[in-house]
């Protein structure tokens, strides 16, 4: 797995978004950025892209105030630079409705909250093989 690539993780509690950045140090990520919401994690993907150094993983909680990770999953799915970035939707919801429209969406792979460190590792292993 490359852990060289530039992370981006979006969740609207900073519980979580500490979580997922330990547990991705932990596999050797070192290049880790965080927004709080969809609307400014929309914002720094922009900022990134016109800097020329694109996120190349995107992290994101799927229920959060603003823009959900759904909303901002479907603008990197339509923003041309970042179409084929792997995106991980996290996610209290394990709903079949749910999944299908992630999936339908473009999502690469999701996670189920709570998870532990092996999970994500997994989900992580299989979109960045």
């Amino acid at each position: 797995m490359n852990t060289e690539l530039k992370v981006l993780v979006v969740d609207d509690m900073s519980t979580m978004r500490k979580i997922a950045t330990k547990f991705l140090k932990s596999f050797g990520f070192t290049d880790i950025q965080e927004a709080e919401d969809g609307i400014p994690a929309w914002e720094l993907i922009q900022e990134q892209v016109k800097a020329g150094a694109p996120f190349q993983l995107i992290v994101s909680d799927w229920n959060m105030p603003g823009m959900t990770g759904l909303d901002l999953l479907k603008k990197v799915r339509a923003d041309e630079t970042m179409k084929k970035v792997p995106f991980i939707m996290v996610t209290a919801e394990g709903e079949k409705e749910n999944i299908i429209a992630a999936v339908q969406a473009g999502v690469s792979n999701y996670v189920i909250k709570p998870f532990t460190p092996d999970t994500l590792e997994g989900k992580l292993k299989a979109v960045l093989k």
